[in-house]
């Protein structure tokens, strides 16, 4: 075994090696000997995949023909299907329901009260658990009209109720389909590594193209981003239904349909719902982006904070972001809980007699609201608000202490930043393939390295290996300061109960935070630059290096422990050497999903002035230009897909090493 690291430490450091002489002297060597192509890929070998791309996006849109219909019939059909149920949404929890068009339209009929939407809310969650969850969720519901967020919080909240539903139900069919059929599997896996890999603002363009700017653009672009953890989950919990339940279901001569629906479905449900969960959270998280193509509410809201720098209410609408994130959060794994507790009996009043209360309220408010206006709408005179608080902290805070973060930026910069950046533009493109395929075959076998060198040969051909190289650059030292700094806090937290809490607890808002908040404070203080885009993405890709580290570490199997202590071992022994080690599987998965998500927010830190393949994508959108945006965002992907693979390979590589 030691004689195996040596080898792999003397290969690594070889390789290392090799890597930073080419980077140092790659400019000398191509001015001596006059061949440009060494640091640049010849642009005549380029591929041009961007106007193969927009030339096929402008042929289905404007030609294409499937002898009785076109592909813009169905792009329709698409967008009636979606638009119908989202306005009717609208229409009852904010607009009201409204006859005829511009200055002659006359309501007839108008939404739900904020006080029904709140009763009604506090009603599912007590069906969902108990009073507590009840109390919880109508306090985030009252806390959006409180603070003056409430009609883009209906907005945001018509849009939901929309997509999740639709990726739900997507996901689970398409998971079904996968958990049935192993060809569908394995032609839905890369597929799927795509749909989480690619960069969102990639395939918003192409949607803009097929069902313009609106919210039914943005509609599909959220059920795009949201369904791919369903159709995983899915597959995962049917196969984790045990055998003893299938082999019930096969003596009582189901039918296969039956064993689905009535066997496997049913017993999978708890872990179904854990998916269901992550189908709001991403949905949330996908507001704001939704917002640049036309979805409007919270989203919009902090969007527009963003872009004229309104600290105050960014953050606010941020907030009211987190605020509903954790209303639904919470009454999903509620639902998730109870379908194990309390299996459904009788009709919805018996089950539930809140039901009639609710009903009573709507009925009530909608009558009274007609006649007294403070019913039908939270009063505009007692809405509070935190935006000027936000701004005087963040003001004072750059007054004091603007010196002492410009020389923490500076540190940051010239010690770190500059010098990797550095290293990693100087990489010549064809060492950087043969370097990425030796690596990840050493680490994952040799398909795993022609895969990876094949993948860096398509981002050198599309004429964007500068940029990838930024990307790459970026993204290490985002993912490192966040490992150095999330490991030992997942260590405490797994340490102490009471540390435990709060850092969970912080992770759990952190995770809820959209992307986009935490590029406001971080450009007050910072300003634009390489560095406010690492602490964007280190705030951002925390969470997974912290829950990871004590996660492995509470699973570590008690008799291990104990059989460390009746060794003698203290307890900084025992961490060190029990319990690390054996966590290093889920350490190594903690640093993936690190990975991933620092690339999904280095597309976002775009608007604060970075230079990478994250930029490459927010201009096509911007210029609504296809091509150049997909094959940016191919590339974040092929960077995320190698990570990926060559992360895992470490993690099964550690976990046969420890027999588990």
């Amino acid at each position: 075994m030691k004689l195996s690291l040596t080898r792999n430490s003397a290969f690594y450091l070889v390789i290392l090696a090799i890597t930073w002489a080419l980077s140092t002297y790659s400019f000398a060597i191509y001015k001596a000997l006059d061949m440009r192509w060494i640091i640049r890929f010849p642009k005549k070998w380029q591929m041009p995949l961007e106007d193969w791309i927009s030339d096929f996006l402008d042929w289905l849109v404007e030609s294409a023909n499937f002898v009785f219909f076109t592909f813009k019939d169905v792009t329709r059909a698409i967008a009636a299907l979606i638009e119908a149920p989202y306005q009717i949404l609208r229409n009852l929890l904010i607009e009201g329901f409204e006859t005829g068009y511009g200055a002659e339209a006359v309501q007839y009929a108008p939404s739900l009260s904020w006080i029904a939407v709140i009763v009604t809310a506090a009603a599912i969650g007590h069906y969902a658990r108990d009073w507590a969850l009840a109390g919880l969720v109508a306090a985030c519901f009252l806390y959006l009209a409180v603070f003056g967020q409430w009609e883009s919080a209906m907005i945001t909240l018509a849009s939901v109720l929309v997509s999740v539903p639709i990726g739900a139900v997507g996901g689970l069919c398409l998971g079904i389909l996968a958990y049935r059929y192993d060809w569908f599997d394995k032609l839905l896996r890369p597929v799927l590594d795509l749909m989480q890999t690619v960069p969102v603002f990639a395939y918003l363009v192409p949607i803009l193209i097929l069902f313009g700017f609106g919210p039914v653009a943005a509609l599909v672009a959220t059920v795009i981003y949201a369904m791919p953890p369903m159709v995983r989950i899915t597959i995962i919990a049917l196969r984790g239904v045990p055998e003893e339940i299938l082999e019930a279901g096969r003596m009582a001569g189901c039918t296969r349909r039956q064993m689905t629906w009535k066997v496997l479905v049913p017993s999978a449900t708890p872990t179904l719902m854990v998916g269901v969960n992550q189908v709001i959270m991403l949905t949330l998280n996908m507001v704001i982006i939704a917002s640049m193509i036309g979805a409007g509410g919270l989203g919009f809201d902090v969007l527009s904070s963003l872009r004229s720098l309104d600290i105050g209410g960014g953050i606010e609408a941020g907030l009211a972001i987190v605020v509903m994130a954790i209303a639904l959060d919470r009454a999903s794994q509620a639902f998730a809980e109870r379908s194990q507790r309390h299996p459904p009996t009788g009709n919805l009043l018996q089950r539930h007699p809140w039901t009639g209360t609710a009903f009573l309220v709507i009925v009530g408010t909608l009558i009274l609201g007609m006649f007294i206006q403070p019913i039908q709408t939270y009063p505009e005179t007692l809405t509070l608000t935190t935006g000027a608080f936000w701004a005087n902290a963040m003001e004072w805070i750059n007054v004091n202490f603007f010196d002492t973060f410009e020389a923490i930026k500076t540190v940051f910069l010239q010690w770190l930043m500059l010098p990797i950046k550095k290293f990693f533009a100087g990489i010549p493109w064809a060492w950087g393939i043969i370097a990425t395929g030796l690596i990840a075959g050493r680490v994952g076998g040799w398909k795993l390295g022609i895969m990876a060198a094949l993948l860096m040969a398509f981002i050198a051909a599309s004429g964007l290996w500068a940029k990838a190289m930024v990307t790459i650059y970026l993204c290490g030292v985002s993912v490192l300061i966040a490992t150095i700094i999330g490991i030992p806090l997942g260590i405490w937290a797994a340490q102490s109960q009471r540390a435990g809490r709060i850092i969970l607890g912080l992770m759990d808002t952190l995770q809820t935070l959209p992307s986009f908040v935490y590029l406001i404070p971080v450009i007050m203080l910072f300003r634009v630059g390489d560095f406010s885009a690492m602490i964007a993405v280190i705030l951002y890709a925390l969470a997974p290096a912290v829950r990871y580290a004590a996660h492995g570490l509470r699973e570590v199997p008690p008799h291990l422990i104990e059989a460390g202590q009746m060794a003698g071992c203290t307890p900084k022994q025992l961490l060190w050497r029990v319990k690390l080690p054996l966590a290093t599987p889920q350490l190594l998965l903690g640093l993936n999903q690190t990975i991933m998500l620092a690339l999904s927010m280095l597309v976002i830190t775009a608007l604060v002035g970075t230079r990478d393949l994250g930029q490459e994508v927010y201009i096509a959108l911007t210029k609504a230009n296809a091509g150049q945006g997909i094959v940016a965002g191919l590339c974040v992907a092929f960077i995320a897909i190698i990570a990926d693979r060559i992360v895992n390979a470490l993690a099964a590589r550690q976990r046969a090493r420890l027999g588990i």
